[in-house]
């Protein structure tokens, strides 16, 4: 492409930029959350307690104190879905993140070997990743080093090599299946290498959080393999945390989270929990129980949960492919994920940024740019997360058409004529 042609196109790309200054817009793609109709899929569950004889199958007043560690037939069902037995499971309030939270507390400040004993303690990091994550662990001081994914996990080569070294590295933190925001599930090595790998720390703990476990959007489904079961194999069985929540299948924020672990630490995180809480919403879990069933009916909700939201991932890749397939593919490379909640945008180096600012001042508001990177650091500044889940279609494709333009324009203000040539 000449001088002129490249000149006349940033032309174009700047004028249909000042009709959007003209006429900016309020569209809000910025956090992962079901949109009003998945959240009408779960408005049966608000009827569920009606005729109750309120005993759960273990024989607790669900509408009484106690039961810390949730009612049995929650325990269970929950339980299938994190591979774990009911010794093995806790079922507590709506939120997964706050049992996370409390899991590292727990580590931090309490027992023989509490890590603010310790001089520096840290973590790694698999990024792009989950802000919530990262901040948490901001919020506790604990270092954070980042991880590069491969596209079936994070790279076990330098994984293996710096835990096996530094003792100050007490944990990394994983979404295995559809992760957040790449959308990519770890394969059996990665999950085996986990479990397998010797750590400098022998307190090491896998944050396993599997927030998108039955949250498929096609025919073609992907799971990771079950954690705890790989370390009890390996002979670490107090290894991992695992955690699951209904956030995305129900209401989120009136659902229910459970943790799974080795009945060990599932007896300590037990403990811990006793002195913050005599005993969560058991009126919820049974509701959930009733409504959910188990793992048939689950399937069958998610499926409806994926013909909401699977237009919304297909109308992406259409229009990204559109403007940036082939050889215009320098500028923005995008996931394409089976299942989860995001597609993960990589621009040209030094553009997220600017091309999230450029949306933002048209009325568009996205994840902030690199903001999957712990510290929301990224050097090559190259990273966007979508989340499309909430808006309609018709939305999204102006968000899209939209961040198309800005994308380029961005792009082509900043490597003019010599981006065009494979730089």
């Amino acid at each position: 492409m000449d001088n002129h042609q490249q000149t006349s196109r940033l032309e174009q790309v700047q004028e249909q930029y000042k009709a959007y200054q003209n006429k900016p817009f309020e569209i809000t793609i910025a956090r992962g959350i079901p949109s009003t109709k998945q959240l009408e899929l779960a408005k049966p569950l608000l009827e569920k307690m009606e005729g109750s004889d309120w005993l759960s199958e273990d024989e607790q007043d669900i509408r009484n104190y106690g039961g810390l560690m949730g009612i049995k037939e929650a325990r269970s069902l929950f339980g299938d879905l994190l591979g774990t037995s009911i010794e093995e499971t806790i079922v507590a309030g709506n939120s997964s993140l706050q049992l996370m939270y409390s899991v590292l507390v727990m580590q931090m400040f309490t027992g023989k070997s509490k890590w603010s004993n310790e001089e520096k303690v840290k973590f790694l990091c698999p990024s792009p990743g989950y802000d919530r994550h990262f901040s948490m662990l901001e919020r506790l001081g604990i270092e954070m080093i980042p991880v590069e994914l491969t596209g079936s996990g994070p790279d076990m080569e330098v994984v293996e090599k710096i835990v096996s070294q530094d003792s100050s590295i007490k944990g990394i933190f994983c979404v295995p299946t559809y992760s957040n925001p790449t959308g990519e599930t770890y394969s059996d090595e990665v999950v085996e290498r986990l479990a397998d790998m010797h750590t400098a720390a022998d307190d090491f703990l896998i944050m396993w959080d599997n927030a998108y476990t039955v949250h498929h959007l096609f025919d073609e489904k992907e799971q990771a393999i079950n954690i705890l079961e790989a370390c009890k194999e390996a002979g670490v069985p107090d290894r991992p945390f695992m955690f699951v929540s209904t956030s995305k299948m129900t209401f989120p924020g009136a659902g229910v989270a459970a943790v799974g672990a080795s009945e060990t630490n599932i007896l300590r995180f037990a403990e811990e929990l006793s002195k913050q809480i005599i005993s969560f919403d058991k009126l919820n879990q049974k509701r959930h129980v009733d409504f959910l069933k188990g793992q048939e009916t689950i399937a069958a909700l998610m499926e409806k949960h994926a013909d909401i939201l699977r237009p919304k991932f297909e109308w992406i890749q259409a229009i990204f492919e559109a403007y940036f397939g082939g050889e215009r593919s320098q500028f923005l490379k995008w996931t394409e994920p089976k299942g989860g909640y995001f597609v993960h945008l990589t621009t040209a180096n030094g553009c997220a940024t600017e091309i999230v600012d450029k949306m933002k001042q048209i009325g568009i508001q996205l994840t902030p740019a690199n903001a999957t990177y712990p510290y929301g650091i990224n050097p090559l500044d190259n990273s966007i997360r979508l989340a499309p889940s909430y808006i309609g279609l018709d939305k999204l494709e102006v968000a899209l058409e939209a961040l198309c333009t800005c994308v380029e324009l961005v792009t082509l203000e900043k490597y003019g004529e010599n981006f065009i040539g494979g730089e």
